[in-house]
């Protein structure tokens, strides 16, 4: 049952972004871009955000039709900053997914308008959720305001920022802990404080969604560390071993991959023991979280 939840909950998560891509499928002068924001966006991956806020909304017994919007919105503001994060002046990858990343195919202009454009037209999508629901204007004002904060300078950009900043430098690992907090965390935690914000939960309920996937978010970017160097590029769809190529410092180089490993399980059994507290009950959130620590790609 829960593999076949799990499939049913990303179908519904592409169904939410392929209505989207419709859409920028339209002719016109600009046409080039929407090609590009389109191969972007359509290039596969786990789609956990939408899946995140979709299974928290779900959590807490939302029933509008406020969720969809955000839900492709959330996959857009995260595949421009893969977008972003592939250019030469960042990590500087060829291959993204599997395929050959945005830049490589449409080149390095048109990548980085197509990350700009993906950015704009998420929340262009999110806010059509104003016109789905009108007399949930409060709850999509809300949801709106974190969308911004948790995509912004106090949120993953602002990660970016640091990250970028310390590349080939020794860094503490409270430094690298803010990193991981706002580069990986603030979006994950921007799903499901959305998702619960949309289903109407209490504002203590929010806080204590946002703690817990501020500790998914960090064993997810641990993880990623972990696999980086004991994965192949072909298992990660991606080039392996690209944090020695850009000499960034990661978790597992300032404690091993043991170490590493087992705060990833800390974090994640932690997470889930909060989740636990909250009177409403999702099992399969629950087991996704674990599934998110245990991953292999």
């Amino acid at each position: 049952m829960q593999i076949l939840r799990t499939i049913l909950t990303v179908i519904f998560a592409i169904d939410c972004i392929a209505l989207t891509v419709v859409v920028l499928m339209q002719e016109g002068k600009q046409q080039v871009i929407m090609e590009a924001m389109e191969y972007s966006l359509m290039a596969g991956g786990k789609r956990l955000r939408p899946m995140l806020l979709w299974e928290t909304f779900q959590m807490f017994g939302g029933a509008a039709k406020t969720v969809r919007p955000f839900m492709a919105a959330i996959e857009m503001i995260h595949t421009y900053s893969l977008v972003h994060d592939d250019l030469p002046a960042m990590d500087d990858d060829d291959y993204r997914r599997g395929r050959k990343t945005t830049h490589i195919v449409y080149g390095e202009d048109m990548g980085i308008l197509a990350g700009d454009a993906l950015l704009n037209y998420a929340f262009e999508t999110a806010c059509t959720a104003f016109e789905e629901a009108p007399e949930e204007a409060t709850r999509i004002g809300k949801a709106l305001q974190v969308l911004a904060k948790k995509a912004g300078i106090y949120g993953m950009i602002g990660g970016q920022v640091v990250d970028v900043s310390a590349s080939g430098k020794n860094i503490t690992e409270d430094i690298l802990s803010f990193i991981y907090e706002l580069k990986t965390g603030a979006l994950l935690e921007s799903a499901m404080m959305i998702g619960a914000i949309l289903a109407g939960a209490e504002e203590e309920e929010v806080a204590v969604i946002e703690q817990v996937a501020k500790k998914i978010g960090i064993a997810f970017q641990i993880q990623d560390d972990i696999l980086d160097v004991t994965c192949t590029s072909e298992e990660l769809g991606k080039p392996a071993h690209s944090d020695e190529k850009n000499n960034k410092v990661t978790y597992v180089t300032l404690f091993g991959i043991e170490e590493a490993s087992a705060q990833v399980k800390k974090l994640s059994e932690k997470a889930v023991e909060i989740l636990d507290r909250l009177n409403n009950k999702n099992e399969f959130l629950e087991a996704l979280v674990r599934e998110m620590a245990e991953r292999r790609k």
